[in-house]
């Protein structure tokens, strides 16, 4: 088709920071965007590239570690006897 082209991910819902529902094993999202925000380490993650959140604090996170530590924070972990 002329004049058509696809859009990337930062196009379209701009960069804005996208609204998600935070669901078991799946997301959905309220309001697009290109990215949501880590609740641990602030650092933007792209939509597509999410895979690390909690449900109960409907909170994103970039990584496992990131996960790990907000789960600490919380107090949910056991804390370790020296």
């Amino acid at each position: 088709m002329r004049g058509r082209r696809t859009m990337n991910r930062f196009e379209g819902s701009g960069s804005r920071e996208a609204k998600i529902r935070y669901l078991d094993g799946d997301f959905q999202i309220v309001l697009p965007g290109s990215h949501v925000t880590c609740a641990v380490t602030g650092t933007a993650i792209p939509v597509d590239e999410l895979r690390y959140w909690s449900v109960a604090r409907q909170e994103a996170y970039v990584d496992a570690e990131a996960s790990y530590q907000a789960e600490k924070r919380a107090g949910l972990l056991p804390t370790q006897k020296a």
